[in-house]
């Protein structure tokens, strides 16, 4: 991860904008190679914040969960790495090996994952083992809206694990 996005931190985001924002300024600072697990609820923001990130990395194609197709892979359009955006729970769920770089090699992606930035949903306590290093980030939902039921925000939080 280059400069200028710091290795740990908290941010209250009000709204999905804002939470796109945060992931622009993560994504222009990832670099290929880098592992990025994404830890929350269901609606907490994950997939709005990988929108976000690869709007930072410059690269093409419309970002979605990926929950029904285990991985998706998004080509640059800039000449940066490329994004492979991952729904860790359901690639290591019923039949998987139990080894999570090998569920990833047998995607066959197009890309070798040293090239790309690898983005993870529901990723904690499996991905981190395809990398020394990776950036976690909690999206909590929850805290916010018990205080007030109509409230968007989310407080994000992340931190540089393993360096």
């Amino acid at each position: 991860m280059r400069g200028g996005f710091e290795p740990a931190g908290r941010r209250v985001c009000a709204t999905a904008a804002e939470t796109n924002q945060l992931g622009r300024e993560l994504g222009a600072a990832l670099e290929a190679g880098d592992v990025v697990i994404l830890d929350g609820p269901l609606g907490a923001g994950k997939t709005t914040l990988t929108q976000g990130i690869a709007a930072g990395l410059g690269v093409s194609g419309r970002v979605t969960s990926p929950t029904f197709v285990i991985a998706r892979e998004h080509r640059s359009a800039v000449g940066g790495p490329a994004l492979v955006h991952v729904d860790a729970y359901r690639m290591m769920g019923e039949g998987s090996s139990g080894d999570p770089l090998g569920e990833l090699d047998a995607l066959d992606l197009d890309t070798e994952l040293i090239d790309a930035v690898v983005v993870a949903e529901w990723g904690g306590g499996l991905v981190e083992q395809i990398a020394g290093t990776y950036l976690l980030v909690t999206l909590d939902r929850t805290t916010l809206t018990e205080a007030d039921p109509d409230s968007e925000a989310r407080i994000i939080s992340w931190e540089l694990v393993g360096r």
